[in-house]
């Protein structure tokens, strides 16, 4: 489903919403990201990064090997 991938693993809260909006820049919209994550504070970062910049978190799953991997619709 994502048209983009940004593999944010094993970085920490700010660097992955960081790296996030600056992925998200290029994209047109309605475009998704697909973010992959390890920061135990992803889940809440990211809630908050779509509520501040109108973009939709279309899911969250963790895998079984403890990635965070998140799907963010650019608005």
């Amino acid at each position: 489903m994502a048209e983009h991938l940004l593999d944010a693993t094993g970085l920490k809260c700010p660097i992955p919403v960081l790296r996030a909006r600056k992925a998200m820049k290029p994209l047109v919209s309605g475009d998704v990201l697909e973010i992959h994550a390890t920061d135990p504070s992803a889940l809440m970062d990211f809630k908050n990064f779509c509520e501040t910049t109108g973009h939709e978190l279309v899911s969250s799953q963790e895998r079984e090997d403890d990635v965070l991997v998140l799907l963010i619709k650019k608005s």
